[in-house]
């Protein structure tokens, strides 16, 4: 029974490090993505 509950607690708090883990990459990729536009117009102009 406690077993279980640990698991559940275990399992959501996996969950939610993923999550904020997807939201650090998204941040990263439009870092980069910001960079590189900015990067472009400063070449092109």
């Amino acid at each position: 029974m406690g077993n279980s509950l640990h698991n559940k607690i275990y399992l959501g708090r996996r969950s939610v490090a993923f999550s904020a883990k997807r939201v650090q990459a998204l941040i990263c990729v439009a870092a980069f993505a910001t960079i590189g536009l900015i990067w472009l117009a400063i070449r092109a102009f």
